[in-house]
């Protein structure tokens, strides 16, 4: 099988869709030696801030010394980047040759009368096959939904479950209020672990608390009002916590100041467990942090930002962000959306900020059509044109930019490589 192949391989068993629940994966690791069970993990959920909580978190892993997988989803820019090492994608070579050996367990499944594998499950066995292969120290690996059905948590060994901010999200599959759906995260909680968590409503915390006491685990919350000496910007933000003084990040956004924090928090917890984290690792580690598709720049004169707002929640932060940094500047929006995600609070919140929207259509099944978007959009601001494609969304805003203008590409991660890929082209 080469990489064409694989691809085309993952790509056909997507077309069945994703089924929440243990068996499968369970079955399929089984036949392939459960390599997962001589790994170690940090393992977070989460409603929003789970890729930039685990780009600080395997960082200052490997700033430690550690060799560290990172298990991510969604990619932004390419497929590899699902699976790393020390921050190095798979390559076309070993995910063929793995991807081999995960469709002939699956395809023995099938024969023998179960259920074949999901796409994601395949992905995640995948992963750990390559990092058991690899002699990964840690992994650091982040649900795909929810927490206690979710196929990473087939996982025994887990060191450290974290729980980044927790809002309503996939209500339909999770749980219709926050307490059920913050019960189904706190699902990857695991005997021996320690608990992190953002802070949380109420009713979010109290369902964490009750899981943790389920097994015994130490629960620490990282407290953003012990933090100070809060400096925000776009190239780099300062801030104090506990004992460290001065602590330095490069990503931007508004929230990354309190997901710099639940990895601080974190970093401590694993130090107690044995890992070598001393604090230049944990400086070095939240300093050279990067994750891209999160308030990231792409462009400058205008400032072209993409960020991967997909829910009301990372909306809001979205905008105070852009409150923050860009105060009294024109602001241009390109919003692209899947039709599941609570679009209308999204659209309600956002659109009102903007002179001007151009609307596209996300690729895949799920892609609401940027025509029916921008009819929508156009109850809340009646400036909202359509694209047929990102090029001409792409060239359409920054025609109509002024150098001192902010554009803003939000609302799926699932068009942001390739918007990034065409300004690249187009203007660089």
């Amino acid at each position: 099988m080469n990489f064409k192949e694989a691809q085309e391989y993952i790509e056909y068993i997507g077309k069945f869709g994703s089924v929440l629940g243990l068996e499968p994966i369970r079955e399929l690791l089984d036949r392939l030696g459960n390599p997962q069970d001589r790994l170690d993990f940090v393992h977070i959920a989460g409603t929003n801030g789970k890729g930039s909580t685990l780009a600080f978190i395997s960082t200052i892993l490997k700033c430690a010394g550690c060799k560290v997988g990172r298990y991510i989803s969604p990619v932004v820019f390419d497929y590899l980047e699902k699976i790393q090492v020390n921050g190095e994608c798979i390559s076309e070579e070993e995910f063929s040759l793995l991807a081999a050996r995960v469709k002939d367990a699956a395809d023995s499944m099938e024969k023998d009368g179960l259920q074949h594998p999901t796409a994601f499950e395949v992905e995640t066995a995948l992963a750990f096959l390559y990092f058991e292969s690899q002699g990964c120290d840690v992994v650091v690996l982040e649900t795909g939904l929810g927490g206690k059905l979710d196929a990473t948590n087939i996982i025994r060994n887990t060191k450290c479950a974290v729980i980044t901010s927790i809002s309503m999200d996939h209500m339909g599959v999770l749980g219709s209020t926050l307490g059920e759906i913050a019960a189904n995260k706190a699902g990857i909680i695991k005997s021996g672990a320690v608990v992190v968590s953002a802070m949380q409503e109420h009713e979010a915390e109290e369902a964490i608390r009750l899981e943790a006491a389920k097994y015994g685990c130490e629960v620490r919350i990282a407290d953003m009002g012990q933090a100070c000496d809060i400096e925000y910007g776009f190239e780099k933000q300062r801030f104090s916590y506990k004992g460290y003084r001065n602590l330095e990040i490069s990503l931007a956004g508004s929230c990354q100041i309190s997901n710099a924090i639940l990895a601080v928090e974190a970093a401590d917890a694993l130090k107690a467990a044995g890992y070598p984290v001393s604090e230049d690792a944990l400086r070095r580690g939240l300093k050279e942090a990067s994750w891209t598709g999160r308030f990231t720049p792409i462009h400058r004169e205008p400032f072209f930002i993409i960020d991967g707002a997909h829910n009301i929640d990372a909306a809001i932060k979205l905008k105070e962000s852009l409150k923050l940094y860009f105060s009294g500047r024109r602001l241009i929006f390109i919003i692209g959306i899947f039709a599941d995600k609570e679009h209308e609070k999204i659209i309600r919140e956002m659109a009102p900020l903007a002179s001007k929207i151009i609307t596209v259509t996300p690729p895949g099944p799920r892609g609401m059509p940027a025509e029916a978007l921008a009819d929508e959009i156009r109850r809340f601001n009646k400036n909202v044109t359509w694209a047929t494609g990102l090029e001409e969304a792409a060239l359409e805003s920054m025609k109509a930019a002024g150098p001192e203008d902010v554009i803003v590409a939000f609302g799926s991660l699932s068009y942001l490589g390739e918007m990034k890929r065409i300004i690249e082209r187009l203007f660089h």
